[in-house]
C-alpha cells in the first residue's frame, strides 16, 4: 500500500463488500454469511489491515439492551393497539429472561427526518441490537438508515429474506390460502378481499395467498372483488361500503388485518346485513380486538409474540458472539375460527 496504513474503507473495496459489513466482520456481530465473512477475512490478511483498537472496544461496548422500533398507527389514525403490544410483550420476555433490558420506540415512517432519529437514537444508546417491526422493515430508506449506524438489526414479518441476514416472519401466503379454502368449503363462491398497505411486504403476500386458495377451491379470480385498503378500521368501512354495493354482492370477505375485518362489521351492521348469516368476515392479526366485537371474528392469529422472542434472543445471542446463520425463520400463523363465519345463505 505504498507505506499508508490500509483502512477499512481498503478491505471493502478489496473484498467488494461495503464497510459497515467489513465492521461486522472485524466486530465479530451476528448477520454476516459464511461466505462473505471469509472473503472479507482473507482481505484483511492479504492487505495487513489491523482494525483501530478504539473503534473496536466502542463497538463492543453496547448496552446490555434491545430497541423494538415500530410504527406509530398514533401519527395518522389509532386503531388496536394489540398488535403492537404482543410484540413488546415477546421481546420483553426475552430481555428479562438473558439480563437484558428493553427500550420501545414509536416512530413515524412518513417523517422525512426519521432515518436521522433512529440513527441519532441508536447512536446515544449504543444497543445490542435492534428489532425492526413491519411495516418499517420493508421499508429501504428505514433499513439503510438503521443499517448505516453498524447495530445489529433482525427484521420482522419481512415477508421474504434476502439470503445475507437473520430475520423472522411468519407464513402469510399460506394461512391466507388456507383461509381462503375454509371460507370456500362453508359454500361461499363470492369471497371477497380487502387488501393492506402496499409498503407492508407481509401484507401484499396476503393477497397472492388469497388467490391461491381461490385456485385451489376451483373459484375464479374477480378483480372486481379485490379492494384496496390501509390497514386502518375506517379504510376498512370504505372498503365494505364498495363491496356490498355490488350486484350480487360477495357472501364472503376476507380482509388483511382485523383493524379493517371490525370495519366491514360496522358497515354490514349499519346497512342491517346479518353477520354471519348473510355475509362471513375473517381477519388477519388476532388482536385483542378481534374477540372483544360482536360477533367475535374469525381471523388468523399472528404469532407476533413469538417473532418478536426470536428476533431479541437472536440479537442477544449475537452480542455474545453466537450469530445466527442467514435465513429467514417461518413461525407458523393458526386459523382461529369464531362467529363472524357460517355457511353461505342460500340463493333462495
Amino acid at each position: 500500500m505504498s507505506g499508508r496504513r490500509p483502512t477499512i474503507e481498503d478491505v471493502a473495496a478489496l473484498a467488494g463488500v461495503s464497510i459497515k459489513t467489513v465492521s461486522r466482520v472485524v466486530n465479530r456481530e451476528p448477520n454476516v454469511r459464511a461466505s462473505t465473512q471469509e472473503k472479507v477475512e482473507q482481505a484483511i490478511a492479504q492487505l495487513g489491515y489491523r482494525p483501530n483498537p478504539s473503534a473496536q472496544n466502542l463497538a463492543s461496548h453496547r448496552a446490555r439492551l434491545i430497541v423494538l422500533i415500530y410504527d406509530d398507527p398514533s401519527a395518522y389514525e389509532v386503531p388496536s393497539s394489540g398488535y403492537i403490544i404482543r410484540m413488546q410483550e415477546g421481546a420483553l420476555r426475552a430481555c428479562h429472561e438473558r439480563g437484558f433490558e428493553l427500550l420501545i420506540h414509536p416512530c413515524n415512517y412518513r417523517d422525512e427526518n426519521v432515518g436521522v432519529e433512529l440513527q441519532e437514537l441508536i447512536g446515544r444508546v449504543r444497543p445490542a441490537g435492534i428489532v425492526l417491526a413491519a411495516p418499517l422493515s420493508n421499508m429501504p430508506w428505514i433499513v439503510d438508515a438503521v443499517s448505516a449506524t453498524d447495530a445489529p438489526c433482525v427484521r420482522l414479518a419481512t415477508g421474504s429474506g434476502n439470503g445475507s441476514e437473520y430475520s423472522v416472519a411468519t407464513n402469510d401466503h399460506e394461512v391466507s390460502a388456507e383461509m381462503t379454502r375454509y371460507l370456500a368449503s362453508l359454500g361461499h363462491e363470492r369471497i371477497a378481499f380487502v387488501a393492506g398497505d402496499r409498503d407492508h411486504k407481509a401484507v401484499v403476500n396476503r393477497l397472492a395467498g388469497y388467490a391461491a386458495g381461490l385456485e385451489e377451491a376451483g373459484l375464479d379470480y374477480d378483480e372486481d372483488l379485490i379492494v384496496q385498503g390501509d390497514n386502518s378500521i375506517g379504510s376498512g368501512e370504505r372498503c365494505a361500503e364498495q363491496l356490498l354495493s355490488i350486484t350480487p354482492r360477495p357472501t364472503a370477505i376476507f380482509c388483511a388485518n382485523d383493524d379493517m375485518a371490525a370495519g366491514v362489521i360496522r358497515v354490514a351492521t349499519r346497512m342491517g346485513i346479518r353477520v354471519p348469516e348473510e355475509l362471513s368476515v375473517a381477519g388477519f392479526d388476532d388482536i385483542s380486538l378481534a374477540r372483544q366485537i360482536v360477533p367475535s371474528l374469525t381471523t388468523i392469529r399472528q404469532p407476533l409474540s413469538a417473532m418478536a422472542k426470536a428476533a431479541s434472543n437472536a440479537l442477544i445471542d449475537g452480542s455474545r458472539g453466537h450469530p445466527h446463520e442467514p435465513e429467514l425463520e417461518i413461525i407458523p400463523a393458526t386459523i382461529q375460527v369464531r362467529e363472524s363465519t357460517g355457511p353461505a345463505p342460500s340463493s333462495h
